[in-house]
């Protein structure tokens, strides 16, 4: 036999679950609470618009107190308030909501600043409490309503002398979460969760008017037209919400209604002279000007959060505790919006204010090049806008060190993609610039830690356009000159390897198309590429300089002038010329430092004879 029934809920079996598992931080009870009055005042100023009351001439405001001594934090409003079978009606039963029992009964009234939709924010006050009084007046000429409860199953109600229309809740602090009942603590509480809370926020007002401020900016920034705001008022902005005083480089205002409703400014910050790696920022989100979380990655795309912003949008899915999303498609595409309008925003920077962007460009370079590798779509978008510094200081788009693709037939004949050179350390290298420089050739500023492995992905993307090679890699093709003499060759070869200390480096010899330099040290950009992968993730990384080769030039006199010497003198120059090209390349180990000083001192002496 089939029967029916209505699932029944014990508030003695739910209370214990709302006080320990509904919200991830005890904190964010205040948030709820003071939420619950915003919302009490945005349903009076929806009824007075309506013409159902009338608007007195007092300040919309929520009054937050602290008693220390009464161990009571008491967050108190003027706005619709609660007759008694209203408190009866969302007060007692759980999960139901005020908000929407409000816009259902007055259908004309627009959704836009209510909060509430689950009705349980105002049990959040039992985490950190052993018992909750409200005392409530209604907008209605009926008498104010006291309502009190521990926590447990039970409450009683009654008539008070509250004249105010309103609500007041008083939270008695349990023993254990005394932080609650610090002045301090619920300052910065009411800062970071309220501070663009729509109505002004006093804490323990005096009743002075002018000496009371509110903790809050009603009216923040983003809620502006773009067009009214000034750069000193987006700068102020910046600094009082993330409490950075140096000048962000610039920003980008949101303001959209349509498929979504959302606002909101992001800031791309100076990157630290002394920050080496990614430094996470820091994008607030809100709900109806209520602070839900930061850097929340549903919304806010991974390689955004190096950015500080703000964003607030209404119509995001939240859960029941507001502290986390629900998984929905409307969330990918609020994120797909922001990833665009930074693109879009690049992009005219990169084509209206071309000197500022590639002056900034050393600060947004990293979070571009990681938001590229991160995001197919923002790559796709930006990818005409990457630019590199070559070797004459000037900057040029990537796109234009490309070659022209490979077909299909030279692909599969094994012909390779243009070499696009890049420098990682212009001091360290330096020697490798000087030589590219005069033999007329070119190549790219690669020095962030995050280099290596954007040009791995621009390989990925364009295989048959480019090929990245460092500049002190295997450069036989770059700056050979003529044809070397194949006895001469083996000759200088043979007689290096005799008499090397170092008996693993391979040899090899070239004319240069310079003759200034006697040798260099070269590795495979691939051998190069392993070891610094290895090390970057942790595992032991070979040195690449046991896989490397020593390149001789034979247009260079010392070098070619090698065989006229005596067998003394040739092991003399043979391992100055390896130490010289070693130290161009990287340091010396302490046995090959300490030989090449000794050596040198004896030329020295030699010299002064």
């Amino acid at each position: 036999m089939d029967k029916q029934g209505k699932i029944k809920i014990s508030s003695e079996n739910m209370m214990p679950i709302i006080k320990k598992w509904l919200y991830s931080d005890k904190d964010i009870f205040l948030r709820e609470i003071v939420a619950n009055g915003v919302d009490a005042i945005t349903k009076f100023d929806k009824l007075v618009a309506m013409g159902e009351t009338e608007k007195t001439e007092e300040e919309y405001r929520i009054n937050v107190y602290v008693d220390e001594k009464a161990k009571t934090l008491t967050v108190e409003d003027n706005g619709i308030g609660m007759t008694a079978e209203e408190v009866e009606k969302y007060i007692t039963q759980i999960a139901f909501s005020g908000a929407e029992d409000f816009l259902q009964k007055y259908e004309n009234a627009s959704g836009d600043g209510i909060i509430g939709h689950f009705g349980l924010g105002f049990y959040s006050a039992y985490m950190v409490s052993d018992l909750v009084e409200i005392y409530t007046k209604s907008y209605k000429d009926e008498p104010a309503v006291k309502w009190e409860s521990d926590g447990n199953s039970t409450y009683t109600i009654s008539e008070t002398g509250k004249q105010a229309r309103g609500t007041k809740i008083v939270m008695h602090i349990a023993k254990g979460e005394e932080d609650f009942l610090k002045e301090f603590s619920v300052r910065e509480l009411l800062r970071k969760y309220c501070s663009f809370m729509p109505y002004s926020i006093y804490l323990n007002p005096t009743g002075d008017n002018e000496k009371d401020k509110p903790l809050n900016n009603p009216k923040p920034l983003y809620l502006k037209d773009s067009k009214e705001c000034t750069d000193e008022e987006y700068k102020n902005f910046y600094r009082e919400t993330f409490m950075d005083y140096s000048e962000p480089l610039f920003w980008i205002h949101l303001n959209m209604d349509y498929p979504f409703r959302l606002k909101g400014i992001l800031y791309f910050p100076q990157v630290k002279k002394e920050q080496v790696q990614l430094e996470k920022g820091q994008v607030k989100l809100y709900c109806n000007q209520v602070f839900i979380a930061d850097n929340i990655k549903e919304v806010i795309p991974e390689f955004l959060m190096l950015l500080n912003g703000v964003i607030d949008c209404p119509d995001i899915p939240l859960n029941v505790s507001r502290s986390f999303l629900q998984n929905d498609k409307q969330v990918q595409k609020i994120s797909k919006h922001i990833t665009k309008k930074v693109a879009d925003k690049l992009k005219a920077l990169f084509n209206t204010e071309r000197e500022r962007y590639e002056t900034c460009w050393k600060d947004i370079a990293t979070f571009i090049k990681f938001g590229c590798m991160k995001d197919e779509d923002f790559y796709d978008k930006v990818k005409d806008i990457l630019i590199f510094k070559n070797l004459k200081g000037e900057f040029a788009p990537l796109k234009d060190y490309f070659g022209e693709e490979l077909t299909e037939e030279e692909a599969k004949e094994g012909k390779q993609a243009k070499a696009v050179y890049c420098v990682s350390d212009e001091a360290q290298q330096a020697q490798y610039i000087a030589m590219f420089k005069e033999a007329g050739l070119d190549a790219i500023l690669c020095d962030t830690y995050i280099d290596p492995h954007f040009v791995s992905f621009i390989e990925y993307k364009n295989p048959k356009a480019c090929r990245f090679v460092r500049i002190d890699a295997d450069m036989d093709g770059a700056l050979k000159g003529e044809n070397a003499d194949e006895e001469k060759q083996k000759k200088i070869v043979d007689i290096f390897k005799e008499h090397l200390v170092n008996k693993e480096i391979q040899v090899k010899a070239e004319n240069f198309k310079t003759d200034k330099v006697p040798a260099i040290i070269t590795v495979e950009e691939f051998i190069r590429r392993m070891s610094e992968m290895s090390g970057f993730y942790g595992m032991d990384a070979t040195d690449p300089t046991k896989n490397a080769t020593l390149l001789l030039n034979l247009s260079n006199p010392v070098v070619s002038g090698l065989c006229e010497l005596s067998e003394e003198k040739r092991a003399f120059v043979v391992n100055q010329i390896y130490y010289l090209a070693m130290l161009s390349y990287k340091k010396l180990s302490p046995e090959e430092l300490s030989d090449f000083v000794d050596k040198s001192t004896e030329l020295l002496k030699d010299y002064t004879k």
